[in-house]
């Protein structure tokens, strides 16, 4: 290389993921680096939490490139009873194809698409790569009043994460796409990763987690072809739309799927610009054979509008509840089809798989339910949120057959929400009492509700983190019921002393007294037909009397 010459950044030996050892400190690593030392850490870190769910796909793809698959159970097992990764392997196949991991290679930049232009030359900020996150606030706000630039590793991070999140909307207009009007590239939707409510089981170590999601081609979880190839296996993308018939091919083209063409601008060591146009176009419908990392849902508006007997679409992330409380839709034990129909839901493919292997890895290895998605605004075309949480339980709750826990999980998820109702409508009654109307009962009760689910919180997730092959269904709910019990009689108690003097006294509602003291007398029965188990000895005919309609 000429000294005048602007040098490479080879993303196989240069540092650009960063990562966190098992002793807790932070490292770059280059993309080998992180194969040879991924029993060593426990997982990649990004920028913003949908950078880890970008780039730990990327790594997945380029793992089942390396080791051809695993073809099947055995093969996957033979990996999973080595201390480490096939990390010569992984080199071996990043070396074939190295001339695609260089970042500003003249012809085949990483994940780029060399020379693409529009037809008057604009290139754009690096906000447009950058995800403007949560809510129109920059994470990056040390840099703001002045030039943003990236260094090299940090772009590299951002491309992986455009193509997987980034919003639609009108983008430059690159010469050479016959979908370009005017100069402008209407919206074709978001990146693929930004349909999904992304579900990302986790291990002990990098080298764990990247093998419970290593599903085998033939382990009849998912539908893989032949062309189920990442990018820098296929010929070198243009600026048109290169999506043909048969695509996606299967989960390495979902986690690599190039929704954007892309071109990075350098001054000296630093990208100063981006040039961001549309790539190839997803839909989301109907693609649950081939995307293990969300659950989904039975859409009747898509059955409808696409005149289909069924229809799936990815379940998303409510950024407003808890993980813990969209259970249901996530244990594949727990799914079940009613009255013929076909089920409401669909887990996650890839928990069905560590479901499959439950027998290597043991029903007690610790899996951690890493859930990150992003949220969108007007027509998907601004960021709005990020939803990242995490849950932790034994393998055994992932069960298809003999999958009591995870029932015992599920149906302790529900008695939870009834709590939780029947503190809302304790409040509610309390204001009814004290002389509110229709309307201003109503944030009372949403208060209560939620204080419910703040105090819910981490006690269900010790509660469900504990439960183990050994543990018995019923003593577990009867645990639970008796810990949500406690929590929400005393958040109960101190709404009643909080109540006004009024509220004692009550008034005439619909022809029936109100008071606090009703108020605490309906809040006890609820409770009981809520969470039964923690009152074992309790009459349920007696409690039938003093129900009351909400």
């Amino acid at each position: 290389m000429k000294n005048d010459e602007p040098r490479p950044f080879d993303l196989i030996d240069q540092p650009w993921l960063t990562a966190r050892t098992v002793d807790g400190h932070p490292v770059e690593l280059s993309l080998a680096e992180v194969f040879e030392r991924a029993h060593t850490l426990t997982g990649l870190v990004g920028d913003v939490p949908t950078q880890v769910f970008a780039l730990t796909r990327l790594l997945l793809a380029v793992l089942h490139g390396a080791v051809d698959g695993p073809r099947d159970l055995d093969d996957w097992e033979q990996m999973w009873l080595r201390d480490e990764l096939p990390h010569r392997d992984v080199r071996a196949y990043l070396d074939r194809h190295r001339a695609r991991f260089d970042l500003f290679h003249e012809r085949t930049p990483f994940l780029q698409v060399a020379g693409l232009r529009t037809q008057k030359g604009e290139v754009a900020e690096l906000n447009k790569l950058i995800a403007d996150m949560p809510n129109g606030h920059p994470f990056f706000t040390t840099r703001l009043g002045g030039e943003v630039s990236l260094s090299f590793a940090e772009a590299a991070r951002w491309v992986v994460h455009c193509h997987a999140f980034d919003p639609s909307g009108i983008k430059s207009g690159a010469m050479g796409d016959d979908r370009v009007k005017s100069g402008k590239g209407y919206p074709i939707g978001t990146g693929w990763a930004g349909y999904l409510g992304g579900v990302l089981p986790e291990g002990r170590t990098l080298r764990d987690t990247l093998l419970l999601n290593l599903i085998p081609s033939r382990a009849g979880v998912l539908q893989r072809s032949s062309s189920d190839l990442p990018p820098w296996e296929r010929d070198p993308l243009g600026p048109h739309e290169d999506a043909p018939a048969g695509r996606p091919a299967g989960p390495v083209d979902l986690y690599t799927w190039q929704s954007r063409r892309l071109r990075l601008v350098r001054d000296g060591e630093r990208v100063t610009r981006v040039l961001i146009c549309n790539g190839d176009r997803i839909t989301p419908q109907d693609k649950h054979d081939f995307e293990p990392h969300t659950g989904w849902r039975r859409s009747k508006a898509q059955e409808k509008k696409l005149r289909r007997a069924q229809v799936y679409m990815p379940r998303e992330h409510d950024p407003q509840k808890a993980v813990w409380r969209g259970l249901q839709a996530m244990l594949p034990g727990a799914e079940r089809a009613q009255d013929g129909e076909a089920a409401p839901f669909l887990a996650p493919r890839v928990l069905e798989w560590i479901a499959e292997v439950e027998e290597v890895i043991g029903g007690d290895f610790p899996v951690r339910l890493h859930t990150i998605g992003m949220t969108y605004g007007s027509q998907s075309a601004t960021t709005t949120d990020i939803v990242d949480d995490v849950l932790s339980m034994r393998a055994v709750l992932l069960r298809v057959q003999d999958a009591q826990l995870a029932k015992t999980a599920v149906t302790s998820v529900r008695a939870a929400e009834n709590a939780a109702q029947a503190l809302g409508r304790l409040a509610e009654n309390i204001a009814t009492a004290a002389g509110a109307g229709k309307f201003e009962k109503e944030a009372p009760r949403a208060r209560a509700i939620e204080s419910a689910y703040a105090e819910f919180d981490p006690l269900f997730r010790t509660w469900l983190r504990d439960l183990r092959p050994a543990t018995d269904p019923e003593a577990a709910a009867t645990e639970w019921h008796s810990t949500a019990d406690r929590a929400v009689r005393t958040l109960g108690a101190d709404l009643l002393r909080q109540a006004p003097m009024k509220a004692w006294s009550g008034r005439v509602v619909g022809g029936r007294l109100i008071t606090s003291a009703h108020a605490d007398r309906w809040f006890r029965t609820a409770l009981r037909n809520a969470l039964p188990y923690a009152y074992p000895e309790t009459d349920q005919t007696d409690t039938e009397k003093d129900k009351v309609a909400s």
